[in-house]
């Protein structure tokens, strides 16, 4: 199955205390352009992002937002400055003996001395905070992909509906074209015994005019090749994966082919029928633009 281009997805997930959100946005891009914007503290995490983007899409232009919310996950260690406890707590034992004091030194009285007890924060494990990311920007491609997935099927139907359209019309192209060297040869006919009508005709001059005739506006060719880009377009969406760019150098030959029998004919019913086609191979590109 195809995919669009455009998509969206998010994923939002807490560890140790801190909230990760990924949210992915992409818009049509003839190439993968994968711009990724977080907190400079992490950028560590970027390549390993673009990366895991890279394995998912091949073509778009992908913006990646990730934010972290770090508000109560900051984990403090208090620990006694045990030199700086000792020489107050001598400094007391010495105070009391000198002037005979009791001995009432308590904790309370100790920690509040200055540099008694000190508190540090613990240094945070970017190794495992970046998995942390990778592993909620896992979830939002899953979320991202099936968006592309459901928007790749109604490209898809659209294409190959108006790919029916179009073979319809080349059909009636086919039935119409021999129709109108009919039609020229009864008018030249016409037109010969108009202009010589006491001479006799010469049958040979006629259909020797026609043969000429039907070899200028002839569109088999065109058609047959028509036929056989629609059936390989039908094979690239049944196929499936990333097939935009192949669909819209596809897309250039039907519209030469449809340029081609249109010059070729001068007959306004066929005329009608190539600009029905040119309208339809138009949406047909315009879809194919959204395609991966």
């Amino acid at each position: 199955m195809v995919k669009s281009m455009t998509g969206y997805g998010r994923a939002e997930d807490t560890v140790a205390g801190c909230t990760i959100t990924v949210e992915l946005r992409s818009v049509n891009n003839r190439y993968l352009d994968c711009n990724v914007r977080m907190p400079r503290l992490y950028l560590f995490a970027e390549e390993a992002i673009k990366s895991r983007v890279q394995n998912t899409i091949s073509r778009g232009k992908v913006d990646v937002f990730v934010t972290l919310d770090n508000t109560g996950a900051e984990q403090v260690k208090v620990s006694v400055n045990r030199p700086v406890a000792d020489g107050y707590f001598a400094a007391l034992k010495e105070l009391a003996g000198t002037y005979e004091l009791p001995q009432d030194i308590s904790v309370s009285l100790l920690s509040r001395f200055p540099d008694v007890l000190l508190a540090e924060k613990t240094e945070e494990d970017l190794e495992g905070r970046a998995a942390a990311i990778c592993a909620v920007l896992d979830r939002a491609l899953a979320d991202f992909d099936q968006m592309r997935t459901r928007e790749g099927a109604r490209l898809e139907a659209d294409v190959l509906s108006r790919a029916q359209t179009i073979e319809t019309l080349v059909g009636q192209v086919e039935e119409r074209s021999p129709q109108t060297v009919s039609e020229y040869r009864a008018k030249l006919e016409a037109r010969m015994q108009e202009v010589l009508s006491n001479t006799q005709i010469d049958p040979a001059r006629i259909l020797t005019e026609a043969a000429i005739f039907a070899d200028k506006v002839a569109v088999d060719e065109e058609t047959v090749r028509l036929r056989s880009h629609i059936e390989q377009l039908r094979g690239m969406l049944s196929k499936g994966g990333a097939v935009g760019r192949k669909l819209d150098f596809l897309i250039q030959e039907f519209n030469r082919e449809a340029n081609t029998i249109g010059s070729k004919c001068s007959d306004l019913e066929i005329a009608r029928h190539v600009v029905d086609i040119k309208a339809e191979i138009e949406k047909i590109r315009e879809q194919v633009q959204n395609i991966e």
